[in-house]
């Protein structure tokens, strides 16, 4: 994968290859950023770049043996690891990365390095609760497989995809050999959710963030994928928050669905929470726990963006909302509840939610404490 093939982050581009090309290559690298931004094509694309004997104008040559290997994920030298699991594992045994290759090397061409944790899992048929992980048994293997010398590349390189879903003692098996790597030995670690890696990680990593794209970057692309209208294809790179991803699903029309069944639940919440509704409310929460993980975290991510476009036309801002149709409809008549008293707290209790859900909090319990939190914001206005 060249960084021609990669959309957007020009100027993180250039600091990569320029760090490669004065010899700056920190041995522990930490890439953070949502699937959409492109973190994980991101670091292929760097190891690519390190590796290939023929670069030139800033990026791989894309055609030696090294380049072809590294944009496969087949090179020898580049070692993967990502979260595994699989559906009535026995007591005791061990899944571990190298038995999924296959799949993963799959979904990684089929969506040029784009895809979010929960669509691997969906590869893995990991059911509704199911979560991959990457257990101790898989560090003492990222240790037994960077103990070899390197085959063809000046560097080994091991890629942990996820390293947030690691359990404490894998974790700390591999702290040693990130503070004292073997010579010529490059790790590089791509997260979504850099604060539950272990402090002692991140001080041994150096972080490279990739950051939201920007909207005139999604703007051409929706205009390249067939949105004709410049006012939609803004509205949409508006909505879609920095995230290829999304804006993809926006332009499609493949979460029209799910951005409906979203909607209708924090409509209800918020007619539930206006009128004290208490007990329908608890209705309410058991309702959200009975989503998967993915959608619960993507119903608070539009939650707080109906909040925000309700914030702005209560403001009068009418110019930088980006809404039709029903959530118009909804919104303006709901801007009223929503001001400079409430609309920090709101966001707040949406972010807690979503942290908790990312540590595996029983989603009964957060959706019920979330219900009644905002609906004692909304109702004391």
């Amino acid at each position: 994968m060249r960084f021609a093939d990669i959309t957007g982050q020009e100027e993180l581009k250039r600091h990569l290859v320029r760090s490669v090309d004065t010899g700056r290559v920190s041995h522990a690298q930490l890439f953070t950023g949502q699937a959409g931004y492109g973190a994980l094509p991101l670091a292929v694309a760097y190891v690519q770049y390190l590796c290939c004997r023929h670069r030139h104008d800033g990026d791989s040559c894309g055609e030696c043996p090294d380049c072809r290997q590294i944009a496969s994920l087949t090179h020898p030298d580049l070692h993967l690891v990502f979260p595994v699991n699989k559906q009535g594992k026995k007591s005791g045994e061990v899944v571990r990365s190298d038995e999924f290759l296959t799949p993963f090397r799959e979904l990684f061409a089929e969506r040029g390095g784009y895809f979010t944790p929960q669509e691997w899992y969906d590869r893995l048929d990991l059911g509704k609760t199911l979560k991959g992980m990457i257990s101790a048994r898989e560090a003492d293997e990222i240790i037994r497989k960077l103990s070899f010398k390197s085959f063809e590349a000046d560097y080994k390189t091991m890629l942990v995809w996820l390293p947030e879903t690691m359990n404490e003692e894998a974790a700390n098996k591999i702290l040693k050999i990130l503070e004292e790597p073997w010579e010529r030995t490059l790790f590089i670690l791509v997260s979504e959710q850099p604060e539950r890696l272990l402090p002692t990680i991140l001080s041994r990593t150096q972080e490279v963030t990739v950051p939201r794209l920007a909207p005139q970057t999604l703007e051409r692309v929706a205009a390249e994928r067939g949105v004709a209208d410049p006012l939609q294809a803004r509205d949409m790179a508006r909505l879609a928050g920095g995230d290829l991803l999304e804006l993809e699903r926006l332009t499609s029309g493949e979460n029209d669905a799910l951005r409906k069944e979203d909607f209708d639940l924090f409509c209800r919440l918020m007619r539930l929470s206006y009128n004290d509704k208490h007990l329908e409310l608890i209705g309410w929460a058991e309702d959200a726990a009975q989503l998967t993980r993915e959608q619960q975290r993507a119903f608070l991510r539009d939650a707080a963006r109906l909040l925000r476009e309700s914030y702005m036309l209560h403001a009068g801002i009418r110019s930088v909302c980006y809404l039709w149709g029903e959530e118009l409809a909804f919104c303006t008549k709901f801007a009223p509840f929503v001001d400079s008293r409430n609309i920090e707290p709101l966001i707040d209790e949406i972010e807690r939610a979503s942290a908790q859900l990312a540590q595996n909090g029983n989603p009964t319990i957060v959706f019920t404490h979330f219900a009644l939190s905002v609906s004692k914001m909304i109702k004391h206005l």
